[in-house]
């Protein structure tokens, strides 16, 4: 059968010759020892040897950094660079530090027989042959050539992670600007697209002192016609904002007009100067066929040699000068202004991206040097997929908020552009007004602090962008005191005009001026804001009502395994860049009733439904039932899963009974002790090597519960997060007298 996707795709984004001399050393590894866990440095040694082998015999291999023979490198220089392809390919390796093994990950390792292991051999050899035969310095005109002959074919294939991105993103802008005559004044910056393949990508050469963007300014750039037929080097302006701002017709109007002022300015010597540059027929590369000042074309398998490009890129590089530094020395206010952009349509992902973009997460993680257990990121995702409000419980210092820190960190948001903010809770906040805000004794509204958030997430400019708000401490007060009212609004949520929308969070009775009015009407919740709040359980915070529970995913971190060492990390695969182009719809739902999913995945929603149905009825017992609400959003986390491919069901699921369900459960009752040994006997499933007997357990119920005890091997069961849970409950109960899921 053929390899998994997600086997074929590893090698499109090149990391050196490093992921395929470690795919090649574990495979032989594998084969070697027959187990589907190896040795870690087995194949660490293997790794070596190849490259070590590969010099003896004078061939040109990837050199280790800053030495030309690998016989010469440190050990420490070693570990670095294996790191880097461990981690590159860690959405299919999984590495035990406990016991120092290397594998595939299981739903891997399942789809893998002897005939797949071999098809993956053979990939990884013809890659690394190609790789090796095609080591060569940098040369522009070969990289042009290749981008016109890949780029069609390119955006038939998925956008993340693509090797093409990473040329325009990183190899490029870092080749160029190591020419002389490129210097730190200069920022390059190149793009295929936002999210999803560009008509036409580019790569631009911007002087900080003018523009630092391709929306408005001047600016050098290469152009790539849609048919790949040409690339031109052009002198050219941002389209974005004088078109935003005056109109399409008004918008040519001022680009000719000033097209017409630089040309008769500078020299442009040996371009063109005419509006015959040709990239696609409409849209935004009709745009720049308008915008562009002048041009050199270049035909596709007739592109010069790299002396004459480069001369070419000097001549044009030395007019944008001459032209900065006689706007800037004629206007200083120029470079201080500030041109507001305007907001763009934003893109879908492709279902098939995700587990791209989330395995780029996950290595930002790591080169941070946080780790966090298997499919955690995942579930984490899905969480915040199917309800924009998730919330993270365990014991102090497990990483609850540095998670939410990195993720939002990954995707762009950060303290520094206001995409993230940390609001820590305080014990004596007793009402909405200590979140939101109040009016002060002259009328005036004063904003609380996730007012100022919402705000500047509702701006035209920012409404593709991701808001992360991180509620740390969340239950040093009592929750449903201060945060009654997002609560609220948060179930207002529908659709509108193709978006989700809200009730208002501020009451018109607090905004008398026009300035507060216009400002604070309106507010509601936007769809790019993501809600989550940390807990810490013990006797110093307040419990949770199941109004709280019903609206959020709880994350639970109270299983810490102190032995997980940073790994070393050498050069990361992986460029962030391409995550802060993402937009908002990465993380907003796509569902807020059942009925939007129900045609399309009616099979699942009812298998999940089923599931529910019996877990209810054992619920019901002890008043800890779920209604619609929660039924939407366990449907609504196991549809994304299945699109996105994340988990297979059953752990999916066992996810969400961890979080949606077991949180509702606590009392001293025996009818809460049956329940929870119902419940276990659900979660192990049948054929598991332990029988449950609810009658004979609800006088002592310890020989089952101590089989999760510290240092034991649990039993094998169908949803082992959940089983585990369960039994720590029981115990609980029965050592307490009572028990909760709260309860650390």
């Amino acid at each position: 059968m053929p390899l998994p996707e997600a086997i074929t795709q590893i090698f499109k984004r090149k990391q050196k010759s490093y992921k395929m001399v470690l795919i090649l050393s574990l495979i032989e590894e594998l084969r070697a020892t027959s187990q589907d866990r190896v040795s870690y440095d087995r194949v660490k040694e293997r790794f070596l040897s190849y490259f070590l082998a590969e010099q003896e015999r004078g061939h040109r291999v990837d050199q280790p950094p800053g030495r030309e023979l690998w016989k010469d490198a440190p050990k420490s220089q070693l570990k670095d660079i294996i790191n880097s392809p461990v981690n590159a390919l860690s959405h299919i390796l999984f590495v035990n530090s406990e016991d120092n093994t290397i594998g595939f990950h299981s739903q891997i390792q399942r789809q893998l027989g002897e005939e797949e292991l071999f098809q993956l051999e053979r990939l990884a050899n013809d890659e690394l042959q190609s790789y090796n035969a095609a080591l060569q310095h940098f040369s522009l005109q070969g990289y042009l050539e290749k981008v016109m002959a890949e780029y069609s074919s390119a955006k038939k294939e998925t956008f993340a992670e693509h090797a093409l991105g990473t040329l325009f993103r990183k190899t490029l802008p870092s080749e160029l600007k190591a020419l002389p005559f490129i210097d730190e004044q200069y920022k390059v910056q190149g793009s295929v697209g936002q999210g999803n393949w560009a008509t036409v990508p580019w790569l631009a050469i911007l002087d900080k002192r003018i523009t630092e963007t391709t929306q408005h300014g001047e600016y050098v750039v290469y152009l790539f016609a849609e048919d790949m037929s040409a690339v031109y080097l052009t002198f050219n302006q941002g389209v974005t904002v004088p078109i935003q701002e005056k109109g399409r017709r008004e918008g040519y109007v001022f680009l000719r007009s000033r097209t017409q002022e630089i040309r008769e300015l500078l020299k442009l010597t040996n371009m063109n100067k005419d509006e015959n540059i040709r990239l696609v027929n409409s849209g935004l590369g009709q745009d720049y066929q308008v915008s562009t000042v002048a041009y050199i074309k270049y035909e596709r398998g007739s592109v010069p040699n790299d002396e004459q490009l480069i001369q070419d890129l000097v001549n044009v590089i030395e007019d944008y000068r001459l032209y900065v530094e006689t706007v800037t020395s004629t206007d200083e206010e120029a470079n201080n202004e500030e041109v507001e952009t305007l907001p763009q349509t934003a893109e879908p992902l492709k279902d098939e991206q995700v587990i791209g973009i989330l395995h780029q997460i996950q290595a930002h993680i790591r080169r941070q040097g946080f780790f966090f257990p298997e499919h955690l990121i995942e579930n984490f995702y899905l969480s915040l997929k199917a309800k924009p409000f998730v919330i993270l419980a365990g014991i102090s210092g497990t990483g609850k908020t540095r998670l939410v820190k990195l993720f939002s960190e990954a995707l762009g948001a950060t303290r520094d552009n206001g995409q993230f903010s940390l609001i820590p809770v305080r014990p004596d906040w007793s009402d909405p007004a200590d979140l939101l805000g109040y009016k002060d004794l002259s009328g005036r509204f004063q904003p609380g602090p996730i007012t100022k958030v919402l705000v500047d997430a509702r701006q035209p400019e920012n409404r593709h962008k991701l808001y992360f708000i991180c509620l740390d401490e969340m239950n040093l007060a009592r929750v449903e005191h201060y945060f009654s009212d997002m609560l609220s609004v948060l179930e207002t949520q529908e659709w509108r005009e193709g978006a989700i929308q809200t009730q208002d969070l501020i009451s018109p009775t607090l905004l008398d001026t026009p300035e507060d009015q216009e400002t604070y009407g309106g507010l509601g919740i936007p769809e790019n804001v993501f809600l989550i709040g940390t807990v810490n359980m013990d006797e110093t915070t307040h419990p949770f009502s199941k109004k709280v529970l019903d609206r959020a995913n709880t994350l639970e971190f109270n299983y810490i395994n102190l032995q997980q060492y940073p790994q070393e990390i050498g050069q990361e695969s992986g460029d962030p860049a391409e995550l802060t182009e993402l937009n908002h719809l990465f993380v907003r739902s796509d569902y807020l009733q059942l009925v939007d999913a129900y045609d399309t995945h009616k099979e699942l929603v009812v298998r999940t439904t089923e599931r529910l149905v019996k877990i209810n009825t054992l619920l019901e017992d002890i008043h800890a039932h779920v209604g619609f609400r929660v039924r939407d959003a366990i449907c609504f986390y196991m549809i994304y899963n299945d699109r996105y491919g994340l988990m297979d069901e059953e752990e999916a699921f066992d996810w969400q009974l961890l979080q949606k369900i077991l949180p509702r459960i606590q009392g001293s009752h025996s009818s809460v002790r049956r329940v929870l040994l119902s419940l276990i006997e659900n979660t192990i499933g049948n054929g598991a090597e332990l029988a449950v007997n609810v009658q004979e357990l609800m006088d002592d119920a310890s020989p089952l519960y101590m089989k999760w005890a510290s240092g034991k091997v649990p039993p094998v069961a169908k949803h082992p997060q959940s089983a585990r849970k369960l039994a720590f409950m029981l115990r609980r109960l029965e050592e307490d007298g009572f028990t909760s899921f709260w309860l650390s």
